[in-house]
Parts: C-alpha cells; sequence; structure tokens
C-alpha cells in the first residue's frame, strides 16, 4: 500500500483528489494541508510515499515545501497553472497535472510509482546507496534545503558519528545520516580517497599539499575554508595516488 499526501488549500480540489485516488486501491490518502506550515508539520511526520502537490498555497508556494519531503518521497505536481513545468520536473517530480486533473494522466502518473513502499520512519537513515559512476548525482538534504549534487562537485565528507557532513564546491553543506563506510563503499574510487578514519576527500579539488613528505601531509581543498588532515597510516596511498 501507497500512503499518499494531498497539500491544496482548496478543499474542492483536495476531495476531487481523493475521489479519483479512490479507483486506485493500492494507494491510501494519509492526510492534508492546505496552508505551508500546516503542510510543513504534516510533511515532518514522515509516514507517506507521495505527495501530491499545488503550487500556489496560503502562506508560499508548493516548491518551498520540497526541501522538507522526506528522500524517497515522490512528488506528483497538481496545479492550475502551467508556467512552472519546467521547474517541477528538475526538483525531480515525477508528474505534473494540470487541474481539472484528467483521470487517465493522473492513473499514468501513479501507474510510475512502485507497488509498495515501506514505512519510513521520521528519523530512519537514508536509503542505501548503489555504485556510484563519476557522472552521478546525489539527493543532498540539510536544513538549509535539499537538491541534486553531482559527485564531481563534492569536495569532502566528513565523519560525524552515524552522520556525515558532505562539503560542496559552491560553499554549501549537507549533515546526512549515512556513516562515512557508507559513503566510501558507493562513491568512484578515481574520484575519492579516504585519507583519515573521518574524512573522504576528492581529489579533483585539490589546491595544495602541505607538507606532502611528512608522515602526516594536509590537503588544502578548493571550496572548503579548513584544511583536511591525512593519517599517518593513509598517506602513503595518498603520495600514490598523487604520483600516479
Amino acid at each position: 500500500m501507497l500512503r499518499a499526501l494531498i497539500i491544496d488549500d482548496e478543499p474542492p480540489a483536495c476531495d476531487i483528489l481523493r475521489a479519483l485516488l479512490a479507483d486506485h486501491p493500492h494507494i491510501a490518502v494519509v492526510g492534508e494541508a492546505g496552508t505551508v506550515d500546516d503542510a510543513r508539520r504534516r510533511l515532518a511526520l514522515g509516514d507517506y510515499d507521495l505527495v501530491l502537490l499545488d503550487v500556489q498555497l496560503r502562506g508560499g508556494s508548493g516548491f518551498d515545501l520540497v526541501p522538507h519531503i522526506r528522500p524517497g518521497a515522490r512528488i506528483i505536481f497538481v496545479t492550475a497553472f502551467d508556467q512552472h513545468a519546467l521547474r517541477a520536473f528538475t526538483v525531480n517530480a515525477l508528474d505534473y497535472l494540470l487541474k481539472p486533473v484528467d483521470p487517465a494522466r493522473l492513473a499514468d502518473a501513479v501507474s510510475r510509482l512502485p507497488a509498495a513502499a515501506a514505512p519510513t520512519p521520521l528519523a530512519a537513515p537514508e536509503t542505501p546507496l548503489g555504485r556510484l559512476g563519476p557522472g552521478d548525482r546525489v539527493w543532498l538534504k540539510g536544513e538549509r534545503g535539499a537538491r541534486f549534487v553531482f559527485l564531481a562537485d563534492v569536495v569532502a565528507l566528513v565523519s560525524c558519528d552515524n552522520y556525515s557532513e558532505v562539503f560542496v564546491a559552491d560553499g554549501a553543506h549537507f549533515l546526512v545520516r549515512r556513516p562515512l563506510k557508507q559513503w566510501e563503499a558507493a562513491l568512484p574510487p578515481e574520484l575519492f580517497v579516504r585519507v583519515h578514519r573521518q574524512a573522504l576527500v576528492n581529489l579533483a579539488h585539490l589546491d595544495r599539499v602541505d607538507d606532502p613528505d611528512g608522515e602526516a601531509p594536509t590537503l588544502r581543498l578548493r571550496g572548503l575554508d579548513r584544511p583536511v588532515a591525512c593519517s599517518h597510516r593513509l598517506a602513503p596511498e595518498l603520495r600514490r595516488r598523487l604520483a600516479s
């Protein structure tokens, strides 16, 4: 069973969506919200797999809510305005439906959803990563928002217990609930190297190495305002990579 949230500030529109979704018995509507503030609180519960989201809401825009939607949940925009369609797909929306909603278009959209989804608690870890390639992107979500980031733009990842702080070349950083060892198993080794038990770095962003022949060299990376130390144990691998 897939769980859906309807976020729309017009009660008749919510009623119509409920009626249309009743034709899809594998989807259960678990809640509604009509304002941006109410929607943020409802999204924080994390008990949904699909969000049917209007663009114009009381208190703001549906796009303001995208960073608050849990990782893994899919978005279908449902709106009376067609000028936001391109932006919708830049945030990885599943579909963009215009009101009045065509039942066939809705059926096509929901047919592209998985048949079932496991419940996701509020504080669940990020979904497991498969092996990533140099040209891949990852979805990073933090207190300042969420977006896709190309791996080539990731400068460094630093362990924070069960979390990792991910630093991006444009100065952004994200605290992600995924341990560093999971990142190391997924990231392309041609880009990233572990230089410390608490740090992985992208050598493409290496600016200079202080004391390169010492037992514990220090790395300066473009886009990162603090140095990253290389441990004595991992220094030989760093030198090998730099020499190759």
